[in-house]
């Protein structure tokens, strides 16, 4: 087996997995990751499918240490946290 040959095999592999693990991702699993995905309709399930499967080992990684989506960090955010914000409007 050539390089070629194995990099299509592993290319298929890999998205034969995802497309297992988007199906189920979909229908039971956005729900533990996004709580906001909670009672999503059909078409946006659909829309999410290939992202699911393309990103399968990224959303896994999610699903299983059951977090929420990440939370955005700036200055901003840091600043209002720690009370430095002001209110002078």
């Amino acid at each position: 087996m050539g390089i070629t040959e194995f990099l299509v095999a592993a290319a298929g592999l890999y998205l034969a997995l995802g497309l297992v693990f988007a199906l189920a991702f979909v229908t039971a699993g956005v729900q533990r990751v996004d709580p906001a995905a909670r009672g999503a309709p059909v078409g946006f399930r659909l829309l999410i499918l290939p992202g699911a499967a393309a990103l399968w080992p990224l959303l896994l990684t999610r699903w299983v240490r059951g977090g929420g989506p990440p939370e955005e960090r700036n200055a901003h955010r840091d600043a209002a946290r720690a009370g430095n914000g002001r209110s002078d409007a």
